[in-house]
């Protein structure tokens, strides 16, 4: 009985363990990630936005049937907000958060609003996926694919995906 004890003990020490391993990681990504990701998008500085990305990065925007690489993708957002006329904020929502301590998985859907708490707000969702590799303790996008899904991505699909700050659910 002892022995069955112990070996409950040791199992469920591992477990903790490597959930806190898991959550120490999604923290990590949020701050090294998701967290300069919104900033970038609500102060539209494209060189804290290219900083998130790995050199190596392949972006795919599957409504526009677009491949494009770092340069190519930065270079748009760099043109995009060069007049910054209007306000906008981007938020995410987690389905999956898969990692190790060389890279990540994430599948979620971003809400982006334009014009955020005024009579002109307006919305916009996606589903994404990104493959996130860690960089010399940095972790960095390395694949970015989103989809409106031909437009289904709606709010309540936003809201049945998990906050990012409950990491409970992986």
């Amino acid at each position: 009985m002892r022995t069955v004890k112990i070996l409950f003990l040791i199992c469920f020490m591992v477990n903790a363990h490597l959930y806190s391993q898991n959550e120490t990681t999604l923290k990590a990504i949020d701050n090294q990630v998701w967290m300069p990701f919104t900033k970038a998008f609500e102060t539209f500085d494209y060189s804290l936005f290219a900083s998130i990305h790995s050199i190596e990065l392949i972006r795919i925007n599957a409504d526009n049937k677009r491949i494009q690489d770092k340069i190519s993708y930065i270079t748009g957002y760099k043109e995009r907000w060069k007049t910054k006329e209007m306000s906008q904020t981007i938020s995410f929502r987690f389905f999956e958060r898969f990692n190790n301590e060389h890279s990540a998985s994430e599948r979620g859907i971003y809400k982006l609003t334009i014009y955020p708490d005024t009579d002109k707000e307006q919305s916009y969702y996606g589903q994404f996926h990104v493959i996130l590799k860690n960089e010399n303790g940095n972790w960095k996008i390395l694949v970015d694919y989103d989809s409106s899904e031909k437009n289904t991505v709606d709010s309540t699909l936003y809201y049945i995906a998990f906050p990012i700050d409950d990491y409970s659910k992986y």
